[in-house]
């Protein structure tokens, strides 16, 4: 082999598994009930933290113009979509591939929650802990990563 197409090579798979370490992209949110899929949460940097994005809703019934009536401060009555439901997630000082310190927004209950997050599956699924108080007095959902 070429040392310079082995060269490219190395660094393509050092991309590959730089990006499957982030959480930045798009996430599957799951219903916890159905199993269905609900929505699209796009994850990106801002700044040294971390926010999430209400992208896409994938219900078919979702009602396009719906609004956050029971969301609190600044996003009481905003569109759902394009909704910042993650923020202030920071990346864990000791332990890599654990995002915490950030909230999370239920947009149907209006209801904030303290949030970690993991990655697992190979940088391909979310674990999204929502807890109030303590980590253990919470749930976990899984997402899955979006192409």
């Amino acid at each position: 082999m070429k040392p310079w197409l082995m060269v490219g090579c190395l660094g393509l798979a050092g991309v590959t598994s730089l990006w499957a370490q982030s959480i930045e992209g798009d996430w599957k949110t799951i219903d916890d009930k159905t199993g269905a899929a609900r929505s699209v949460v796009r994850i990106q940097a801002k700044g040294s933290e971390w926010e999430g994005v209400l992208h896409q809703r994938l219900d078919p019934n979702a009602q396009p113009d719906a609004r956050c009536t029971a969301c609190p401060g600044d996003r009481k009555d905003q569109p759902l979509q394009g909704l910042t439901l993650i923020r202030g997630l920071k990346a864990h000082a000791d332990e890599a591939g654990v995002w915490e310190g950030g909230t999370i927004l239920d947009p149907e209950s209006g209801t904030e929650y303290r949030l970690k997050v993991r990655l697992t599956a190979k940088g391909q699924q979310l674990e999204v802990r929502g807890y109030v108080g303590l980590p253990l007095l919470g749930r976990t959902q899984v997402w899955l990563r979006q192409p």
